[in-house]
């Protein structure tokens, strides 16, 4: 059910959000604030449910031509921005490797279900 709106939100979210340390280490910095970059990539396994069962349902995820176009306007929503974004290949099997830098992980879901 997600749409170009649900995008911009969610653009609008990570840009903004101040998860960065300032000088006293109070998160108080967006994106901008640091000069940081947004990694984007695609991954409906994520949308996996397994409230039912041991095998994970991707029946809920969005189609794939639909998919697609809603990643690569929230990739152009952060671009407007002004952030440098880097993305993977739509529909790809990838090795990304992740380090977490901090105890903070956030979830933004621009239905705000959660």
């Amino acid at each position: 059910d997600d749409d170009d709106a649900d995008a911009d939100h969610v653009a609008n979210k990570v840009a903004g959000l101040r998860v960065f340390s300032d000088d006293a280490g109070k998160m108080s910095r967006a994106l901008a604030d640091v000069r940081g970059g947004v990694l984007a990539i695609s991954q409906f396994t994520l949308f996996g449910d397994v409230r039912r069962g041991l095998r994970p349902s991707f029946d809920g995820a969005m189609e794939p031509v639909r998919a697609e176009a809603l990643y690569e306007r929230f990739v152009a929503a952060l671009r407007a921005r002004g952030l440098e974004v880097a993305t993977g290949r739509f529909r790809a099997d990838m090795r990304v490797f992740v380090e977490n830098d901090g105890p903070v992980t956030i979830l933004i879901d621009s239905k705000r279900t959660f």
